[in-house]
């Protein structure tokens, strides 16, 4: 009889290398939220793939950066960095040829634990010459002497089998910790501020997105209909109008593509209620921080 294998495999790296959308990809739908723009990832998120013989529990984790100018750099960095000692197997995830001070930043981290690694080169899909991969996957054997190499590209799925594969293979034996069925840890709640986060960094500017954050105030499901209030918090007055939009058509827009994946989410038609309010410097305010539902660090 097969022993069954279960063990926490940790997704790192700087911001913007396709983490979270690695994750999605290997989990087969989207339970990590998205976008081009850099730290989108705020909070530690668990993603649950069981198969016949194999429970690997992903921990998906906010960009590793340098620059930490406000109290939620200084958290996303703990929360990432805090991952690394507690998992069985580590992640570490590049951008194609590019080696930065950031993912300088993440190998040092590495390099302070003893820990099983698989290093991804992602994004080969949009490489103009893949022979250009060679002396990159040298110089990081060279670097990392007993991880993994696998370059893939995360959006089409491109080699991430083969990841898969491994990953199971370096899995410790033991029980399954969670049921069949359950794909994260996260409440439907949490899910439901990360989609409206997401379409929110979709749909604005470089600044904006960093100065707001979401909480769920009311939560009611009936069989046919789930009515969901959201206050989405930011830091000064100015901030509103760009938010709202004009005619409030911003807004509008928003809410009605939030409200199609929440659907898809809770299988049910939602009624989805958004408020805009300030709150002035939570981003850089520890206690703000936490009263937030920043407190997973």
């Amino acid at each position: 009889m097969t022993s069954s294998r279960c063990g926490y495999v940790a997704i790192i790296g700087r911001p913007n290398v396709g983490k979270s959308t690695l994750l999605n990809q290997m989990l087969g739908q989207k339970v990590s939220i998205t976008s081009r723009k850099p730290q989108t990832t705020r909070h530690k998120l668990l993603g649950i793939k069981t198969t016949a013989e194999h429970q690997v529990l992903y921990v998906d984790t906010p960009g590793i950066h340098g620059n930490e100018p406000r109290a939620i750099n200084r958290y996303m960095n703990r929360s990432a960095l805090g991952v690394i000692r507690d998992v069985d197997l580590v992640v570490f995830v590049l951008d194609r040829t590019a080696w930065t001070k950031d993912d300088q930043k993440v190998a040092e981290a590495l390099s302070r634990h003893d820990c099983r690694l698989i290093i991804v080169i992602n994004k080969i899909d949009k490489l103009d010459k893949k022979n250009d991969l060679l002396p990159v996957m040298v110089k990081l054997q060279g670097m990392f002497p007993d991880a993994d190499l696998i370059p893939l590209s995360a959006e089409s799925g491109e080699n991430v089998a083969h990841l898969e594969s491994i990953i199971g293979d370096h899995l410790p034996e033991g029980p399954f910790l969670f049921p069949d069925d359950q794909i994260t840890d996260r409440s439907e709640r949490f899910l439901i501020a990360e989609i409206v986060r997401e379409k929110l960094t979709r749909q604005l500017g470089d600044e904006l997105p960093y100065a707001l954050t979401i909480q769920v105030n009311r939560y009611k499901e009936s069989p046919d209909l789930t009515e969901i209030d959201v206050t989405i918090f930011i830091e000064k007055d100015s901030q509103k109008a760009i938010l709202i939009g004009k005619n409030g058509t911003r807004m509008k827009q928003i809410g009605r593509d939030a409200r199609k994946d929440i659907e898809i989410l809770v299988d049910t038609k939602v009624m989805l209620t958004t408020w805009v309010k300030v709150k002035s410097g939570w981003s850089d305010d520890e206690r703000a921080l936490k009263s937030l539902g920043y407190d997973d660090a």
